[in-house]
């Protein structure tokens, strides 16, 4: 008599034919703006939980800062960060919309680049949660004020929209425990002051603090694997003093039981991390993780 029979399949890790895997996504900032410059829009945020098949192979992206604006009313927007894999939905975040000097509009991206001044009209925000997801990656930039004393506008953060917190300030960004533990990622770069007095703060986690112009003071760079926004450049000389996005982070995390152990890329691997019964690993470049 023949007898059937059924075979299982199992991964690498703990024997599980599929399991969940969550995931954060964080893109790079954008720069702040050249010459009276607004802040940076911070890198798109977004979350997910997916069921992942064993042996599947998820690549990792994980998006670099905008390089500081060089030249007199541009920009720069942060690269956007991704995960991907045979029958997963691929999560993007968009890189951070830059900030803007003088009289110009912020960029749209995972977070809208703050709008510079104006001198009869203040110049606008850019839009975050652009391109469009749901729920929302990110948040507008704050705009510009009219008229002296050139108050520039805040980058948009995860959490709120530039200038939340007071004229030219970064928009906070979000905390998540992932990791084990809980860290903010992703806010605005402060907005420029064009008068003597407190350089404008980045928003929560990772936001550059924008510049002042007397004393000249440099806009600081977005945090690097935070996605924050750089501060805006000063108006006083040298113009392009100005702080960089802060480059993007990737984190995985799924129950120990399950990890596979097999990765590139060089992430940072934590076995039951702080204390979850997870392992987390947390890329800072780009690579991948076999289920």
């Amino acid at each position: 008599m023949a007898f059937g029979y059924q075979v299982l399949g199992f991964g690498s890790g703990g024997g599980a034919a599929s399991y969940d895997v969550d995931f954060l996504v964080v893109a790079g900032g954008g720069t702040g703006g050249y010459d009276y410059g607004s802040g940076g829009g911070a890198g798109g945020y977004r979350t997910s939980t997916q069921t992942v098949p064993a042996t599947t192979e998820i690549t990792v992206t994980v998006g670099d800062g905008a390089a500081a604006a060089s030249v007199y009313n541009s920009t720069n927007n942060g690269d956007d960060s991704s995960i991907s894999g045979s029958g997963l939905t691929t999560i993007t975040s968009a890189g951070g919309g830059g900030g803007m000097g003088s009289t110009g509009a912020g960029a749209d991206g995972g977070s809208g680049g703050g709008g510079s001044f104006g001198y009869s009209v203040g110049a606008l925000g850019g839009s975050g949660n652009t391109p469009s997801t749901s729920p929302s990656q990110g948040n507008d930039g704050g705009d510009g004020q009219a008229g002296e004393p050139y108050i520039t506008g805040g980058g948009g953060g995860a959490g709120e929209v530039g200038n939340t917190d007071g004229n030219a300030y970064g928009g906070d960004g979000t905390a998540s425990s992932i990791s084990g533990s809980s860290v903010t990622y992703a806010g605005g770069g402060g907005g420029s002051l064009a008068v003597t007095g407190t350089a404008p703060p980045g928003g929560d986690g990772g936001g550059g603090a924008g510049g002042v112009h007397t004393p000249h003071t440099a806009g600081v760079a977005g945090t690097v694997n935070t996605g924050g926004g750089g501060g805006g450049g000063p108006g006083s000389t040298p113009h392009a003093d100005l702080g960089a996005g802060g480059k993007g982070v990737v984190v995985l995390s799924m129950a120990d039981a399950d990890y596979s152990g097999t990765t590139t890329g060089s992430p940072t691997i934590a076995t039951d991390a702080g204390g979850t019964g997870k392992t987390t690993l947390i890329f800072t470049g780009d690579g991948s993780y076999t289920a």
